[in-house]
Order: C-alpha cells, then sequence, then structure tokens
C-alpha cells in the first residue's frame, strides 16, 4: 500500500463524510460491496480485488461522490497502476480441442432415435389408416 493510495482513500473518506452518507447507502446506490468500498477508502483496493476491477470499482465510487477521476488518475499515476496478472490456462487461447460431451461423442445418436420413432410413428399411422379404409 503506498501514500498516494492512502491520499485517494482519505479522498473518498472525507468526500463521503462531507456528503453525510453512510457506507452502505454507498453501496446500496452503487452495488458495490461495503467491504470493497472500505478497502477503497483505506488505500488497500488492490489487495482485495484484481486491478482492473479496483479500478473500476474507484471510478464509480468517484463519479457517485463527484469526484473527478481522471484528474486522480493524472496527479498519481502511481496508485491506479495495474499489475500484470499471470493465468494459467488448461487449454490455449484458440485451441480446437474437443471436449467430451455426454454421449461419449457419439453426437448422431439422439438424432438417429428421434427419426427411428419418427419413422416407426409414420409406420404405425399409415397400418392404422390401410386397416381403417381412409387410405
Amino acid at each position: 500500500m503506498n501514500e498516494d493510495s492512502k491520499r485517494i482513500g482519505n479522498l473518498f473518506r472525507t468526500k463521503r463524510k462531507d456528503l453525510n452518507i453512510t457506507l452502505k447507502e454507498v453501496e446500496n446506490t452503487i452495488s458495490i460491496r461495503v467491504g470493497y468500498l472500505e478497502a477503497i477508502e483505506e488505500g488497500s483496493i488492490h489487495q482485495s480485488i484484481s486491478g482492473i476491477y479496483a479500478i473500476g470499482f474507484m471510478k464509480q465510487y468517484a463519479s457517485f461522490l463527484g469526484i473527478d477521476f481522471d484528474s486522480m488518475v493524472r496527479e498519481m499515476p502511481n496508485a491506479f497502476k495495474v499489475q500484470q496478472e499471470k493465468h494459467e490456462f488448461d487449454y490455449g487461447i484458440g485451441t480446437l480441442e474437443v471436449r467430451g460431451t455426454l454421449g461419449g461423442g457419439v453426437r448422431w445418436l439422439p438424432s438417429f432415435l428421434w427419426a427411428l420413432v419418427s419413422a416407426g410413428i409414420l409406420g404405425v399411422a399409415w397400418y392404422l389408416a390401410k386397416y381403417l379404409g381412409v387410405l
């Protein structure tokens, strides 16, 4: 947690208190949980969630309080740097590997069964029509 983050958190807290708004009221209005709002005001939001979400939450909170978020970013850019997060994927991006299906890879079986049932119903209907003399 750096000094810029603490200063930004104090700015949010001071502005909210000046407007005489509780954290619960903020949560109800902008749908950001109180825990995240507290982390923003303490300057530790980047430790709670992913950097991009933290910036999004801060931007939304600043907009609600009437704080110019863009000027805040220009004045203290170090507080808004997003650390690169390494993601591990089982499948690479763009892989065409087919994963297993419920039919065990036999995709044609349900269609075949429906076709078979439909043919059976048509056969029974034709036989019944012949028997009753409709045809």
